[in-house]
């Protein structure tokens, strides 16, 4: 798996003149819908992706922002290297950009070496949102580049949404955010320095940094780190640490696993096993790893 290109705003992508595809739009967490955009543009030359950051809404309206992302830049890109795009234009969203005319964008985005351009059906851009769809399809047409909208994708009912993968995870639907994304949910981020208690009881883990990823609730779940089996505990800790503060702790069932800091660690969550518990002492603990353990390597 090649890892994905960056092209660091529209004019060092349009200097490249690379012959592609372009699939246009916020792609946090890279779900069903966003994935049958950047299909769409498959087959023009090589495949890439036009997104923007910091997330539109975080600009426009930061009341209305999430305050926890699905996917990181970084963890699109390895979800994005997985899908075949062979590359990332990011274009860096401030106010000044949004305040530009819709036509001016769509003239730059004609200048690159894209053969199409996709974006969701109801994607709008420019100036007081007035650029759509149907404008640049007409606009692609004079310069002679395809445009295709692509429709809203469903499941049982429900619009694929960056907003109900997130709802998903708060109510600890695992199986519901995974059923929207086409893959299990996962988080990454880079491995850094604990308090090492798990080597001395025989469970080493990975304190994983996720930044502004959402975690699911607390609890221990049956995980898979960069492809590898394991258990990972989310939350603060109760029977070792006085602290409120969550953390990611991933025991991985594999010595050839490295464990460095600094280490980029992405950790997929397959099932919970329970809640997580203040244990009567660290004998109590380990036993009940032990426990948990067993329970993911049945399974």
């Amino acid at each position: 798996m090649d890892a994905v290109q960056v092209y660091e705003g529209l004019e060092a992508f349009t200097k490249a003149r690379v012959t592609c595809g372009l699939a246009l739009g916020v792609f946090d967490g890279v779900h069903l819908g966003h994935q049958a955009v950047i299909e769409a543009a498959r087959g023009f030359g090589k495949l890439g992706v036009l997104t923007f950051d910091p997330h539109p809404v975080q600009v426009l309206a930061p009341e209305r922002a999430p305050r926890r992302i699905i996917a990181s830049l970084e963890h699109q890109k390895k979800i994005l290297a997985e899908l075949g795009v062979d590359f990332m234009v990011v274009v860096n969203f401030t106010e000044t950009f949004a305040a530009r005319e819709s036509r001016d964008f769509a003239e730059e985005l004609f200048l690159t070496g894209a053969r199409r351009l996709t974006a969701g059906e109801d994607w709008s851009f420019g100036k007081a949102r007035e650029g759509n769809m149907t404008r640049l399809a007409e606009w692609g047409r004079a310069a002679g580049v395809d445009v295709m909208a692509v429709g809203a994708v469903e499941l049982d009912g429900q619009r694929m949404s960056s907003t109900r993968i997130r709802e998903f995870l708060k109510e600890g639907d695992l199986e519901g955010a995974a059923r929207m994304l086409g893959r299990p949910y996962s988080v990454f981020g880079k491995v850094e320095q604990g308090r090492q208690l798990g080597r001395t009881i025989g469970f080493p883990t990975a304190n994983v940094a996720v930044g502004m990823e959402q975690l699911p609730p607390n609890g221990v779940y049956i995980v898979q780190g960069n492809g590898i089996r394991g258990v990972a505990n989310i939350g603060t800790r109760p029977t070792v640490a006085d602290s409120s503060q969550r953390s990611l702790e991933v025991h991985l069932f594999s010595e050839e696993i490295p464990m460095e800091y600094g280490w980029d660690l992405e950790v997929s969550f397959l099932q919970k096993i329970r809640e997580e518990e203040a244990f009567d002492g660290i004998e109590a603990l380990k036993k009940q790893i032990g426990r948990d353990v067993a329970v993911a390597q049945a399974h």
